[in-house]
């Protein structure tokens, strides 16, 4: 039996919440991508998203054309307005990412995506300059100054990587994060940039992206990077299998540029973990599974003690970098299918939303929280192997003496809401059905009942201040139980014995 304590220990970091990744964000013109952001904001409310694609030509920013003989530019904001306005319609700010290359802008051909993002430098470093101050600038004039504040500014995006920076030349990265946050700067001197955006296996980067800012005194208000667990791809038809790292190895990562920097002038900068994962490949199944969920839940658990932010990549499958989907389950990185079919790491994100501020104890397998109104909160999950070996026995058990309400003596109500392989799992419906590429209407109205957790309630006895909750979890399972004390209001002349079919007072 764990006993959590009664008083708080800190504070849970809300950093899980902070940032969420999207397609790129062309995709938010679409009905059911804003759809499924209303749904999101709703049920767990992240306070940033970011994507790809700002000044890709999908959203028609950059528009050269020819006057009276001579070459001239226009910018043109009607995408990226209604994107911005969709985004804080819904309570949610843009993370901004400065990319792709316009294609009349840029010094070559060479693209990454479905989509054709150009990833070489600008062929002119002033017109690019003027492409940033002008987007700036009419974001600020829009919105306003102390709303732009807010948003951070990040420099292209995993450019250590040729697939996202022709020849992954590092010096014309810098040339090219030089000019960007200058430009920034000149727009107002309190605008956030930062970068180097790196992905896993770079972290050689990152110093060196150090040394040359400091060298060049070059502005940087945060550092940035990504995080994933996945082994080398093994791609079938329309999907890929990959091998995963324990969990442990993305904490690892969202703790590496504090390490890195502590004897720099940056030990102090704010770290952003702009895009995390299990794996790396749009096309994955994991991402669909229970296991999944429980893979995650120590990382959400834990994970704000590393970084200011780690933005889960993304939040649903309106996502086409490898082009269009081609079955509503098909590995996607979302959090929800098309449709706002709910996956169990949705719940997951659900559930972190429901805890309190105040952290009473957190483990290997369970965090406990409690609410301004009192309301204490456990969040469990069944430890898994990253080999997918469930360690242990199917059933994995939790025995925690929880303090709960204000009375020595009394009761506590427990309500619990489940996800595992057979509750609030529409995969394992839908595999059931014979996964169907394009589920028929009736279809997708079973999907969205077999995504919502499992519900129970019961009553516990108190003592002493105490409740004890005793949890028994199935494989890949996680939960989340919210105990209140109970105010008795029965009536006196209430008889349960009376009752016709009762089994017995609950009292």
């Amino acid at each position: 039996m764990i006993s959590v304590p009664a008083e708080a220990t800190g504070r849970l970091s809300d950093a899980w919440r902070a940032c969420v990744g999207t397609g790129r964000i062309e995709l938010a013109l679409r009905r059911d991508y804003q759809d499924s952001l209303a749904l999101l904001q709703r049920e767990i409310g992240f306070r940033y998203i970011r994507g790809h694609g700002l000044l890709s030509d999908g959203m028609g920013v950059y528009r050269p054309y020819v006057y009276e003989g001579a070459r001239r530019v226009r910018h043109s904001f009607t995408y990226v307005d209604q994107v911005v306005d969709a985004y804080l319609g819904l309570d949610v700010r843009p993370f901004l990412e400065l990319g792709f290359m316009p294609e009349e802008l840029a010094s070559g051909d060479r693209t990454v995506f479905w989509w054709r993002g150009n990833v070489t430098p600008p062929r002119s470093y002033d017109e690019w300059a003027r492409l940033v101050r002008a987007t700036l600038t009419h974001l600020v004039d829009r919105y306003g100054i102390e709303e732009v504040r807010t948003w951070p500014i990040e420099v292209w995006n995993e450019p250590n990587l040729t697939d996202f920076w022709q020849g992954a030349d590092e010096a014309e990265y810098h040339r090219l994060y030089e000019v960007t946050a200058r430009t920034v700067k000149d727009v107002d001197a309190s605008l956030q940039v930062g970068g180097p955006a790196i992905s896993p296996g770079a972290d050689e980067w990152l110093l060196r992206f150090a040394e040359f800012a400091e060298r060049r005194e070059v502005p940087v208000d945060f550092v940035s990077r990504h995080a994933y667990a996945s082994g080398p791809a093994r791609p079938v038809p329309f999907g890929t299998y990959q091998t995963l790292a324990p969990a442990r190895r993305l904490l690892d990562q969202f703790a590496r540029p504090r390490e890195q920097l502590k004897d720099t002038r940056y030990a102090e900068l704010p770290v952003h973990i702009t895009e995390f994962n299990s794996s790396y490949r749009p096309d994955n199944p994991i991402h669909d599974t229970a296991f999944h969920a429980a893979y995650l839940a120590p990382v959400l658990a834990a994970g704000g003690d590393h970084a200011d932010s780690f933005s889960y990549w993304t939040f649903s499958d309106m996502f086409e970098e490898a082009g269009v989907p081609t079955a509503l389950f098909h590995g996607g990185f979302g959090l929800l299918t098309h449709r706002q079919v709910k996956k169990p790491t949705y719940h997951l994100y659900a559930f972190m939303a429901r805890m309190g501020e105040e952290l009473l104890v957190r483990g290997d397998d369970h965090l406990v929280t409690r609410r301004p109104d009192g309301r204490v909160t456990v969040l469990a999950w069944a430890p898994v192997d990253e080999t997918g070996r469930t360690p242990g026995p199917d059933r994995h058990t939790l025995r925690l003496s929880v303090p709960v309400g204000t009375r020595p003596r009394g009761a506590a109500f427990a309500r619990r809401s489940t996800v595992d392989e057979e509750h609030g799992n529409a995969w394992t419906a839908w595999r059931h059905m014979g996964g169907p590429r394009s589920p028929r209407p009736h279809q997708i109205d079973l999907l969205h009942e077999a995504a919502e957790p499992a519900r129970s309630h019961l009553r516990l006895p108190v003592e002493n201040f105490r409740a004890d909750l005793c949890l028994t979890l199935a494989r890949h399972e996680i939960t989340l139980v919210e105990l209140s004390p109970v105010e008795d209001e029965t009536p006196p002349w209430w008889d349960e014995r009376r009752l016709l079919g009762s089994p017995g007072d609950p009292r």
